[in-house]
């Protein structure tokens, strides 16, 4: 059964009142690769009832946020999948037309910084119920953070919002442990004890932590007053958040009061995040969405598994490792194999799985020989500068599980369809194996830039790396006689990014190297990243190398206008030979 979204369905299963409420930014689509329908059923599998308000109405009488009366324990808010601002606009700050979240790919149906409204809305009718906020939007703003869209810092999410607790990272092992401190109501010296959660304090509590597990970041009123105190603060956050023992615990003034970062949980084991994937998911969207048209989101990933959670690549840009952490948590091939058989006999199931991925398509498995060496390292990236000697990037287990998938019955082909890293290749024959089983004719990798400059502060490989692929993609496809397209990614405006190093991408990549670009980005500088910080600050927080900013619009669209320069032997920028 789906988990009930209305009064009716609740006193179909009995109810006269949920344990917990989830509000979320996304229509409820039931499967593992939603994050409310997570939460929701690892809350169920430890008895409690739970609800969900898909979408609720916040420019009504607000009647979706009081139609399930309040629950016993407390709510939970997320965005959803995406941060609703990433969600509504353009990286031009353009409303975006459409949602693929929501039935029709309609846009609309959410508010712009979802978890603030949704909360103050919550805490307005029911103040005395707690409200727990999770989920990407939160995670990521969850101490001072650059926002974007109003091109300010903001505090944390707990100061604007009035949240009482919030959940950041994966909620696997953390929502049940919220979820038993509350069983008699609000109880603030369990919660506080619990991993891998924020919540606001007063001078009284922080006043009696061990200063020797404490970290005390420079408060949001410094920040506003000093870029360089901002950027300071990312590099503790960033840091923290890549150990793999973590024990830190991190506090932020805000005005009278501090925001307090208990330390993330270690990596989830197997068995832990098997647990998770194995839930009695639906895996289809609610039928209260029956004619309403297609859900984009569902439709893209409904024939697709996910292998493995974390990324250890660290690129400047991205948000995965501030969320679902470095170290690689993977699923068993058990648990794999039995949802590939779930979604072969899904209706309308034609034999394609759409993506065997993750945040990097091709780490399952993979980290340090010695874990404790693990246990020392402070790098942001097993990748950047180098890759790390310690890593195992052996790709033996991850082509065992391709064939595996390929022998279940019922299955023609299955696609890569998640960003594959080619630094990690070292030789395998990973690359042969996809092309000859794995690509629908078109390989999408994600080599960014062409600028040395450039790419070292994206902390992506050399650009010789993508050049040597090229040329073993275009072999492998000669020799195969397959008639398949390498399709490059890039990005532009990224700091450090000037027309010059523009100019130049476009001579190595439609001039020299003749290629016809469809995937192109102009960055969006998202909260928590290494990029955002020095768009914001103009500076690299750990060298405080003054970096280059593309930003103005103009300045933006001038960027990303060389993506589409005729191929030529001269490309001309203003002002420059």
């Amino acid at each position: 059964m789906f988990l009930p979204t209305t009064i009716k369905e609740m006193r179909a299963r009995g109810w006269d009142q949920a344990d917990v409420i989830l509000f979320t930014g996304d229509a409820y689509i039931d499967h593992p690769a939603f994050g409310a329908a997570v939460i929701g059923r690892l809350l169920e599998a430890e008895g409690c009832r739970v609800a969900i308000v898909p979408q609720p109405n916040w420019r009504d009488d607000l009647r979706d946020f009081t139609k399930l009366g309040a629950p016993r324990l407390f709510f939970g808010v997320t965005a959803g999948a995406m941060d609703s601002m990433v969600n509504h606009y353009t990286a031009n700050l353009r409303l975006r037309h459409d949602d693929a979240y929501t039935p029709g790919g309609k846009a609309g149906f959410r508010p712009d910084y979802a978890v603030t409204v949704y909360t103050r809305i919550l805490k307005r009718l029911y103040p005395h119920v707690p409200v727990v906020a999770g989920g990407i939007e939160a995670s990521l703003r969850r101490l001072t953070h650059y926002d974007y869209w109003t091109d300010a810092l903001k505090p944390s999410v707990l100061a604007e919002s009035g949240a009482d607790l919030l959940i950041y990272g994966m909620g696997e092992g953390v929502i049940q442990q919220v979820a038993k401190a509350m069983r008699n109501g609000y109880n603030a010296k369990l919660l506080r004890k619990i991993r891998q959660v924020a919540f606001l304090a007063d001078e009284n509590y922080v006043s009696r932590l061990d200063p020797a597990t404490t970290i005390r970041l420079h408060s949001y009123e410094d920040c506003l007053r000093d870029k360089r105190a901002f950027g300071e603060n990312f590099t503790v956050e960033e840091t923290q958040s890549n150990l793999l023992e973590p024990n830190a615990t991190l506090v932020e003034r805000v005005g009278d009061r501090y925001v307090v970062v208990t330390p993330p949980n270690a990596t989830l084991t197997t068995e832990e995040l098997d647990r998770s994937f194995d839930l009695p998911y639906e895996r289809a969207p609610h039928p209260r969405y029956d004619g309403k048209g297609a859900i984009p989101a569902w439709e893209m990933i409904k024939y697709s598994v996910n292998i493995h959670r974390g990324c250890f690549g660290g690129c400047s840009f991205c948000t995965i490792s501030a969320h679902q952490g470095k170290f690689i948590h993977s699923r068993s091939e058990r648990s794999i194999l039995a949802e590939v058989e779930r979604i072969a006999k899904m209706p309308g199931f034609k034999g394609y799985l759409s993506d065997v991925g993750a945040p990097s398509a091709n780490m399952y498995r993979m980290g340090g020989r010695d874990r404790e060496l693990c246990r020392k390292c402070r790098r942001a990236s097993c990748l950047h500068p180098t890759k790390c000697p310690n890593l195992d990037n052996d790709h033996t287990p991850l082509l065992e599980l391709y064939a595996k998938i390929r022998a279940v019955k019922g299955i023609k082909k299955a696609f890569i369809g998640s960003g594959i890293r080619y630094d990690l290749f070292d030789g395998s024959p990973y690359l042969e194996t996809v092309l000859k089983h794995h690509t629908s004719g078109r390989l999408k990798v994600a080599p960014e830039h062409t600028e040395d400059a450039v790419l070292k502060l994206m902390r992506k490989p050399p650009f010789a790396m993508f050049e040597r692929l090229n040329a073993d993609f275009r072999r492998i496809c000669r020799d195969e006689r397959l008639p398949y397209q390498l399709i490059p990614y890039f990005i532009s405006s990224h700091p450090g990014c000037t027309e010059r190093d523009m100019r130049s991408l476009a001579q190595k990549v439609l001039g020299n190297l003749h290629f016809t670009l469809e995937q192109v980005q102009d960055l969006t500088p998202t909260p928590m990243t290494l990029s955002s910080v020095m768009f914001y600050t103009g500076e690299n927080p750990y060298t405080h190398e003054k970096v280059y900013v593309a930003r103005s619009q103009e300045e933006k669209r001038r960027q990303k206008s060389y993506f589409f320069k005729v191929q030529g032997k001269k490309l001309k920028v203003k002002g420059l030979p």
